[in-house]
């Protein structure tokens, strides 16, 4: 199992952005959460098998397709037991 913290930097406000990761997430079997920050970033949680973490992750280094990612920070993070994914914020 895996759980990471990634940051999403770039124009990915106003995109649909959250609600894209979240159907990638719920498709993958990966729980955790998205939100947007006031920085204009979107910050997301995801823990699963680590294949499938690293598969979301992968997936917002692009995005849909009218977002422009810019960069992914991804940090390891503690696992929080979460049962779902949701967009929250």
């Amino acid at each position: 199992m895996k759980s990471v913290q990634a940051r999403v930097t770039g124009r990915v406000q106003g995109v649909a952005f959250r609600w894209h990761t979240e159907e990638q997430a719920r498709r993958l079997g990966v729980t955790g959460w998205v939100r947007n920050e006031v920085d204009g970033s979107v910050l997301l949680h995801a823990e699963g098998e680590d294949a499938a973490v690293d598969a979301l992750v992968d997936w917002c280094r692009t995005g849909p397709p009218s977002a422009r990612v810019e960069h992914v920070a991804v940090r390891d993070d503690a696992p929080t037991g979460a049962t779902s994914f949701e967009t929250t914020g």
